[in-house]
């Protein structure tokens, strides 16, 4: 019998457990993280509201694997802890049949998280970047009215206001750094101000009015209105096209393999010919640079091919991670009935987090760099997770 009345009974208390163990990880991972770091660089309530159904996507390849794992470890520690598995092993039912709700809890867990890759988790993190983008202005009166000043280490420029009402800024002092980065070269006193955002010129544009300017120099000048237009640039700036393999969907990385791999035959081909030009002596003064420019795109094309590789390979390997920790958690859980369910759960994660995760980023970084193939090593992770609990299985049904 594979799946009976005692099949059904743990797979919906393993139901159960999962369901509340996802909703406070999830939870305490937003309002300990996420909602108080957005808070500290300017959102607002409503931002913050408006991002947060766009992150919940991206936080499931961490949340569901982890949250797997605690409810193997908690029901099986439970169901050994009452004897309810001695009873099942004296009924004549072998201890690898207990499992299967766990191994059917890991295998939707792992679906669905695959399903969501395809393109949901990679769709909703580029909105939500592109969101933030787009809040640039919204961010920066945010920021006015909590801290009457904007400064941050990746823009040239620093402002303080005295009063922020509605869209006017009264008492308005605008520094504008050096080149190198030490000093001011402009420092600009006004009455009234507006900030504008230009993302089609990706500008933020300072328009102040009864304005005196104070330059390097020392020289002082009066203007009755003035727009000082300053760039963004860091992490204040972005493009509305998909360049990172982590932001396209399932049959974008596809399409997007497909045209890499085409141009780069494209620019070896470039290369050839004009090498066997070089050889003929047929060659330009500044034939060299032209060389060293293709070689330069061939080299940003093959990174571009290393990147989706991975990505392709990362996708599974943290979805298939579901699978993996329910296999792990159940004869941990049994093994540790006799202590609270917190042990077991415990005794599982850190390993994984000592081992597993830093494994599984450290291959994708090889992978994403093409010294290894990223098929081969990226899931490596996952295979050591999964012998492991084939390892314990095997004790745990000879005992």
């Amino acid at each position: 019998m594979y799946w009976g009345t005692i099949h059904r009974m743990i797979f919906f208390e393993l139901l159960k457990v999962f369901i509340l163990a996802w909703l406070g990880l999830t939870g305490i991972i937003l309002l300990a993280g996420v909602i108080n770091e957005a808070m500290r660089n300017g959102f607002g309530p409503v931002q913050i509201l408006a991002c947060i159904p766009l992150l919940l996507p991206s936080l499931l390849p961490y949340t569901v694997p982890t949250t797997t794992l605690f409810a193997t470890c908690i029901v099986y520690g439970r169901l050994s802890a009452d004897n309810e598995i001695l009873a099942l092993k004296s009924a004549g039912v072998h201890i690898l049949h207990v499992i299967w709700p766990a191994v059917f809890l890991g295998a939707i867990t792992s679906a669905i998280t695959m399903f969501c890759f395809l393109d949901l988790i990679p769709y909703t993190g580029f909105v939500l970047r592109n969101q933030m983008i787009n809040d640039i202005e919204e961010v920066l009166y945010t920021m006015l009215r909590k801290d009457n000043c904007i400064r941050h280490h990746r823009i040239n420029w620093e402002i303080d206001v005295k009063t922020v009402q509605g869209r006017k800024l009264q008492e308005v002092i605008f520094k504008r750094k050096t080149p190198e980065g030490r000093g001011f070269d402009t420092i600009a006193w006004a009455k009234e101000a507006e900030l504008r955002v230009d993302l089609a010129h990706k500008q933020i544009l300072v328009h102040m009015r009864h304005c005196h300017i104070k330059q390097k120099d020392g020289s002082v000048a009066f203007v009755e209105s003035r727009t000082w237009p300053v760039d963004i640039t860091g992490d204040w700036g972005g493009s509305l096209t998909k360049v990172r393999a982590m932001d396209m969907t399932w049959d974008e990385l596809t399409e997007y393999q497909r045209k890499a791999h085409d141009e780069k035959q494209k620019v070896s081909y470039d290369i050839d010919l004009m090498k066997a030009g070089h050889s003929l002596k047929h060659s330009h003064p500044n034939d060299g640079e032209y060389l060293k420019s293709l070689e330069f795109e061939r080299k940003h094309r093959e990174t571009m091919i290393f990147s989706i590789h991975a990505e392709r390979a990362m996708r599974p390997s943290l979805a298939f991670g579901c699978l993996c920790f329910a296999l792990v958690g159940c004869p941990v859980g049994i093994w540790f009935s006799k202590s609270d369910y917190l042990s077991a759960f415990i005794t599982c994660f850190l390993p994984i987090v000592i081992v597993y995760y830093p494994m599984l980023f450290c291959m994708n970084d090889l992978g994403r760099n093409g010294k290894l193939p990223a098929w081969l090593v990226i899931p490596a992770a996952d295979v050591l997770v999964l012998l492991s609990g084939f390892v314990l299985l095997h004790r745990l049904s000879r005992n």
